[in-house]
């Protein structure tokens, strides 16, 4: 209870809440915009860890975090690729073709590392961004120095989610792409391209989900570690299921689950004597809760996970 009463530990709490919250709300929203458009981007996963890989590559190779950040929305943007090409051209099960992204990912960026990086990869500090103060604001008491003192990938999010929002209810694409995931036949005979219009939401989908690993990479340890994902792909599809795949919604659904991501670490720090794992449960255990609560009570898109073909019945 003395994080309520003490401005610098709840401004530290808050703080912490949001960094971890951030590249799950990349991959959400991301996320998002995929099922939106009737595609399941299971791929998620394998797309924070290919954002981190191609970031601490590019800023490895080019001693810059934007060398990183543009390598990052490459080697995500191939992953997305990928996931269009088979799930909407070959109508591949497109949680098994998810699933198989994730697999390769996690195979292929451990490989690559070790190739690249040699045995400095878990020792080398990468060039990365670093918090910027907005004059004034960062100086508001308490959330003063979480909202306005980050850094740039932080700031581009809080652009990214009201602008997906508007995109997605205020503009003549977001209609295509949420009446391709609803009745793709419908946009179809009204003259939309469906596959085109599903491919780019797949692949934005994805390079949005590779922002998240570029951050952990850039900003957070600025390094790269296998696995360093640790199932933040599949808390953020949590997250856009109870934020009901609403760009919003996600958004508070993955700020949820980054304070009790928090909230497990100060448990940790405050309860030394107890196992750590335990702790660590908790926010994959209040996602499960989350979803358990909500059964039944949330609808997707009516036609998400089918193949779309011109003239079948």
């Amino acid at each position: 209870m003395e994080l309520l009463f003490d401005p610098a530990q709840l401004s530290d709490f808050l703080g912490t809440t949001l960094r971890l919250s951030i590249p799950i709300i990349f991959a959400a929203v991301g996320g998002v915009i995929s099922e939106r458009s009737g595609v399941f981007n299971i791929s998620l996963e394998g797309c924070i860890l290919g954002g981190a890989f191609g970031a601490a590559v590019g800023a490895f190779l080019f001693g810059s975090p934007f060398g990183g950040l543009a390598l990052a929305l490459l080697c995500a943007g191939l992953a997305g690729v990928t996931l269009a090409v088979l799930g909407v051209s070959l109508g591949i099960n497109q949680i098994v073709a998810g699933i198989a992204i994730n697999i390769l990912m996690l195979g292929l960026t451990a490989f690559l590392a070790r190739l690249i990086f040699g045995g400095e990869a878990t020792t080398m500090t990468l060039p990365g961004f670093y918090p910027i103060a907005i004059p004034g604001l960062s100086a508001i008491p308490v959330v003063g120095s979480v909202l306005f003192n980050q850094d740039l990938l932080v700031y581009l999010m809080y652009l990214m989610v009201p602008a997906v929002w508007w995109v997605m209810y205020r503009t003549p694409w977001g209609l295509n792409v949420r009446a391709i995931g609803d009745y793709p036949r419908a946009a179809d005979t009204a003259g939309v391209n469906v596959q085109a219009v599903r491919y780019c939401a797949v692949i934005a989908s994805c390079m949005m989900a590779g922002l998240g690993g570029a951050y952990i990479v850039l900003s957070q340890v600025f390094v790269f570690t296998e696995h360093m994902s640790a199932g933040k792909g599949f808390i953020a599809l949590a997250a856009l299921i109870l934020g009901r795949w609403n760009p919003i919604g996600a958004l508070l659904a993955a700020l949820l689950f980054g304070f009790f991501d928090a909230l497990q670490l100060r448990l940790q720090f405050n309860s030394p004597e107890v196992p750590y794992q335990i702790f660590s449960m908790l926010p994959y255990l209040v996602s499960i809760l989350a979803l358990v609560l909500l059964a039944g009570k949330v609808r997707p898109p009516a036609a998400i996970g089918t193949k779309f073909e011109r003239g079948a019945k």
